[in-house]
């Protein structure tokens, strides 16, 4: 079986996310994405994790935009979550993500039980399209900060279904989620050693 998996620039995203933000942790983030065959068309499955210092209630969403050639019917999520689509959503207050308003907008919203702090896989998230080669688009969110309840919007780059015709591709890398999650500990394991040696 053909399986393509991109595992997302965590460290350019979780940049991105400062800067929005404001502070010194990011918001709910795609870990990865895994594109694999699926009846004729291609399963787009995005790992989401919400990073250190995060909470997650009710209410809370993020949005992967322009999603070129989705089937209808295939969206799928983690119990306590619900997906809708659109054309040119309505990002959270002072983010500007890129829009073509040509493509659907998928947008996850949480309805579970509050998860009172991260560094924790909110799970798989997935879609067929049609389309199984990449572009870059851009990915929104909003949820509290754990600390001091204040709401944190962010904005990163993830990847997502080609326009038709559009090109696309990306690097093949072997890597599997996992991976990419474990990745999120490695600055707090460096900081704890430095602080070790320090004491």
């Amino acid at each position: 079986m053909i399986r393509r998996t991109y595992i997302a620039r965590l460290f350019a995203a979780t940049v991105a996310a400062v800067a929005i933000s404001g502070s010194a942790n990011a918001g709910i983030i795609p870990a990865s994405v895994t594109v694999t065959p699926d009846a004729g068309n291609f399963r787009w499955t995005y790992s989401i994790v919400l990073p250190t210092n995060m909470m997650l209630q009710s209410g809370n969403y993020f949005t992967i935009y322009d999603v070129n050639g989705l089937v209808n019917g295939s969206i799928q999520a983690p119990t306590g979550w619900s997906a809708t689509t659109g054309l040119n959503t309505p990002p959270p207050l002072g983010l500007h993500p890129h829009d073509t308003g040509l493509a659907p907008d998928i947008t996850f919203t949480y309805n579970g039980p509050t998860i009172p702090s991260g560094q924790v896989g909110l799970g798989n998230f997935w879609f067929d399209s049609s389309i199984g080669t990449s572009t870059t688009t851009d990915f929104t969110a909003q949820n509290p900060q754990a600390s001091t309840g204040n709401t944190d919007r962010n904005i990163v780059s993830t990847l997502a279904p080609a326009p038709p015709g559009g090109g696309g591709g990306g690097p093949t890398v072997p890597e599997p989620t996992t991976m990419a999650l474990a990745g999120l500990g490695l600055p707090f394991i460096g900081a704890a050693r430095l602080f070790r040696k320090k004491k």
